[in-house]
């Protein structure tokens, strides 16, 4: 990969369009650092070290949240509506016909930016108004807040996301790689140094009060776990399952057409960290829920829900028994984990590959699969092959969240930047050396046929 950006930087116009790219990644991590005025970051901070999911959220945003920038929300939630009308274009077919066709997929990408915008404004004032009944040493998120104070973070906030939004534009327009996707590795990249002079101090100077104290042989432990899930996201990430394809030989008017080979190419993991987000989030957002409902008193609901059907006794039984039995550590919590990753691999498998379709391209272009005879018996063929590709991706994100985390929950760590980080970060890597790879390819091609 290095060799790659060594090389593609001598080029005169994609070394530009590589300092276009960096210039924007340094404005969007200059934005993180300018606050909204009228929120508590000591607070937030706080109360993003208490729930996980919070955490997942700051992490995504480049710690944007925990301080509370005009960038809190990052780019989530344009990806969160990038997903719901994934979903929509299945279940309503009049979408469906608009994203088979080109002025219709700018519609669709226009209702996604205008969605996500949208979702950028509920989440920013959901999250504070949430959070601003949890008291923390006495202090609240904001000091006596009105409606102009709701007001004035929903709308610096969702003008900050659809800022971001626009920045990635421009970046899959005039730089490298996907707009979106880098943002959101600038972002993880930017809390590795916190997290390995984190690290590296507690192993040197250890402080015990503050829960920074490790013993020395921490560091090659961790430096060998980095490797292997380098090594084994970077191997999956670019393993595929090639099915030969071959053309049937066909004359129109005096020319023949057709009697090639080729392959279509599924690879091994081709949902990428897709399941893994969907299950952080279903299995997360609850116990968040239920926390700030707790740190916030729900005897205090009594007065406004007398006549509830649920007391507030049953309410804190059953909130102790989800925070005992699927609080972040516990066997049930890795098994429904574990369960929800296969559960949406699938899922999103099921969006994303339609054997049924490609049977019939394959069949109306001539095109057959050798030993499988056209239409129903290959798009059958390529449903067990995807089936089986799901499961061995589902098995490998399951081994890639689960292990490592126990690992290093074993020797007492336990940080945001996790292997789901860590295999966003190798994703987004390899996909961007592959497209300065085309670029140089193309360059060359050029160059030698002119």
């Amino acid at each position: 990969m290095f060799k790659t950006l060594v090389n593609a930087w001598k080029i005169k116009d994609i070394r530009t369009k590589m300092l276009f790219t960096l210039l924007l990644i340094v404005i969007y991590r200059f934005g993180s650092f300018i606050p909204v005025p009228g929120v508590n970051s000591g607070v937030m901070e706080s109360l993003i070290a208490q729930y996980d999911a919070l955490g997942f959220l700051s992490m995504l945003s480049g710690s944007a949240l925990s301080q509370f920038s005009i960038f809190a929300m990052g780019i989530s939630p344009y990806i969160t509506g990038s997903i719901i009308v994934q979903l929509l274009t299945i279940a309503i077919p009049s979408l469906e016909r608009l994203s088979k066709e080109e002025d219709g997929r700018q519609k669709i990408e226009r209702i996604t930016r205008y969605l996500g915008i949208g979702l950028a404004l509920v989440q920013s004032i959901g999250i504070v108004a949430s959070l601003q009944s949890v008291n923390v040493d006495g202090q609240t998120l904001l000091t006596n807040p009105t409606f102009f104070t709701y007001a004035t973070i929903g709308i610096i906030c969702t003008a900050g996301t659809a800022f971001l939004v626009w920045l990635g534009e421009r970046i899959t327009e005039k730089g490298i790689g996907n707009g979106v996707s880098l943002l959101i590795f600038a972002s993880i990249c930017s809390s590795v140094p916190q997290t390995v002079i984190q690290y590296v101090g507690g192993v040197i100077s250890p402080n015990v009060a503050t829960g920074n104290a490790y013993q020395w042989w921490l560091l090659p432990v961790l430096l060998v776990v980095v490797l292997v899930l380098v090594t084994g996201v970077t191997l999956v990430d670019r393993a595929e399952r090639r099915i030969p394809v071959q053309y049937a030989k066909r004359v129109v008017g005096r020319k023949m057409y057709g009697g090639q080979s080729t392959n279509i190419p599924l690879k091994a993991n081709a949902n990428g960290v897709m399941p893994l987000i969907f299950a952080m989030t279903i299995i997360q957002v609850p116990i968040m829920i239920l926390q700030i409902v707790d740190a916030a008193g729900i005897s205090t609901m009594q007065a406004y829900a007398q006549d509830a059907t649920i007391s507030i006794e049953s309410v804190g039984w059953f909130t102790k028994f989800y925070m005992q039995y699927l609080a972040s550590g516990t066997v049930i919590y890795y098994i429904v984990y574990a369960l929800f990753i296969v559960g949406f691999a699938y899922f999103y498998t099921s969006i994303s590959f339609n054997p049924i379709e490609i049977s019939k391209n394959l069949q109306q272009n001539g095109g057959f699969i050798p030993g499988i005879r056209p239409g129903r018996p290959t798009s059958e063929y390529l449903g067990r092959i995807s089936n089986r590709l799901t499961l061995f991706g589902a098995f490998f994100l399951m081994i890639i969240a689960i292990v490592p985390t126990v690992v290093l929950g074993s020797f007492g760590l336990s940080t945001a930047f996790g292997p789901t980080s860590l295999l966003i970060m190798v994703s987004v890597a390899l996909e961007t050396s592959t497209q300065l790879e085309s670029m140089m390819l193309m360059r060359h091609y050029k160059g030698f046929l002119g």
